[in-house]
C-alpha cells in the first residue's frame, strides 16, 4: 500500500540530495565558464600587447635600416669613383706594354703610373 500525503524522511533526503547535486554541478559550470572567459580576455590582451611590441620593434628596425641605406647612398655619392682592382691592373698592363713598345718614355710611364695609383 502506498502512503498518501507528505513524503517520508528518506524521500525528503533523496530530493534534497538531488537538488544539492544539481546546484553544485550548475555552480561548477558557471565558475568554469567565468574562468575560461577571464583567461580568454587575458590571452587576448597579452596577444594584443605582444603584437604591438613586435610591430613597434619592426618599425624601429625598418627605420634603422632605412637610415643605414641613406647613409651608404650619401657616402657613395660623395666618394669619387675609383677604378676597380681589375681595371687598375688592366691599365697598368697597358702602360707597361706601351713602355715596352717604346711609345712611352720612363718619365711618362712613371707619371701615368702615379696618376693611377
Amino acid at each position: 500500500m502506498r502512503r498518501v500525503g507528505r513524503p517520508g524522511l528518506v524521500g525528503t533526503m533523496a530530493r534534497t540530495a538531488v537538488i544539492a547535486g544539481t546546484a553544485t554541478a550548475v555552480s561548477g559550470n558557471v565558475q568554469r565558464r567565468q574562468y575560461n572567459r577571464a583567461v580568454a580576455k587575458e590571452d587576448a590582451a597579452a596577444q594584443a600587447e605582444w603584437e604591438a611590441q613586435t610591430t613597434q620593434q619592426n618599425q624601429a628596425e625598418l627605420a634603422a635600416m632605412q637610415a643605414q641605406v641613406a647613409q651608404l647612398q650619401q657616402q657613395q655619392q660623395a666618394a669619387p669613383a675609383a677604378p676597380a682592382g681589375d681595371d687598375l691592373m688592366a691599365q697598368l698592363t697597358k702602360l707597361a706594354d706601351l713602355k715596352a713598345a717604346g711609345i712611352l718614355t720612363d718619365e711618362e710611364f712613371a707619371a701615368a703610373k702615379a696618376k693611377l695609383l
